[in-house]
């Protein structure tokens, strides 16, 4: 077991502390490399390593065995470690003058592309499939099933609520509206399911929607990023995502494709029941011209 991993995941502080407890055994090149990451952590986190050795005066191959100096297995765990640390506390305008370091309007494109396919990819890895499975088996069993997910979140829980509705019909997304959060949740009970989905910055409305909802007996999922999450910390099972941000913008890439593959697991134990209900759906959308292809709709077609 290497030195990273006895680190308590729940004190991320314990990284700095490990850099300064190791800082009198590293080279000259190794110390420049630890006294500007002590310094400017929140810049070094999304820095590459030819980057951040350009930054200090030292090779590329430095910064990488600085990194397994550490205990690292490379520089992109070192990195991912500093960015868990800081990825709660920046705000948007230094995210925003962060990417300016790292990220051009030359590379925007292949470099979000990448960090959204290494979001999904390491979601993947980490993702518990009888987990996955437990939480398919609770929205089968539950009267009613609540989704909350605010402020950017909004967009990954209104596509569960749209097609998880069509599905079982005992579905209800919560969101910003005329009624408070908990107005719409008022009547949330034992036998319900609450679903929550939050990443950082988390929003406190979430946190405390599931709070409540676990007071009144509910059971409670989030989907989120970390298992120490202030969402997984209040639910029943937890769901883990990557959304590692590229810039100022938040990273929904995995969080929308787990929530895709919810949806597909729950339709596939309801696939006969859900024919019939897009054999109705197709109809109504013919009758009502809801679609158009290639500025026809579906009903003129049928002509």
């Amino acid at each position: 077991m290497n030195i990273i991993e006895n680190i308590d995941k729940n004190d991320n502080k314990d990284l700095m502390r490990l850099i300064q407890v190791r800082f009198s055994k590293l080279s000259k090149g190794q110390k420049l490399i630890a006294d500007y990451i002590l310094n400017n952590y929140d810049k070094a986190a999304f820095m590459t390593a030819a980057k951040l050795g350009l930054a200090v005066g030292v090779s590329e191959s430095t910064v990488v065995r600085f990194a397994n100096e550490l205990g690292f297995s490379g520089y992109p765990k070192l990195q991912k470690a500093l960015q868990e640390l800081i990825k709660n506390k920046l705000t948007t305008v230094q995210r925003l003058e962060l990417s300016n370091d790292y990220i051009s309007d030359a590379d925007a494109l292949k470099g979000v592309l990448k960090s959204d396919m290494e979001n999904i990819r390491s979601t993947l890895e980490k993702i518990n499939p009888e987990i996955f499975g437990e939480v398919i088996d609770e929205i089968f069993k539950a009267k009613n099933i609540y989704i909350i997910g605010l402020r950017s979140s909004t967009a990954v829980a209104e596509f569960l609520g749209f097609y998880l509705n069509i599905i079982l019909q005992n579905v209800r997304t919560v969101s910003y509206g005329i009624s408070d959060i908990f107005e719409q949740i008022i009547n949330v009970k034992e036998g319900d399911l609450v679903i929550g989905i939050g990443f950082p910055r988390y929003a406190s409305k979430t946190i405390d929607a599931l709070d409540f909802s676990k007071s009144r007996g509910a059971k409670v999922v989030a989907i989120t990023d970390s298992v120490i999450s202030p969402l997984a910390v209040k639910s029943d099972l937890s769901l883990i995502a990557e959304s590692n941000m590229a810039s100022f913008v938040d990273s929904l890439v995995a969080p929308l494709s787990l929530v895709n593959a919810l949806i597909i697991a729950v339709g596939m134990r309801e696939k006969e029941n859900i024919s019939d209900i897009f054999v109705s759906l197709e109809t109504i959308w013919q009758d009502y011209k809801i679609y158009q292809i290639n500025n026809k709709t579906i009903s003129d077609l049928e002509k």
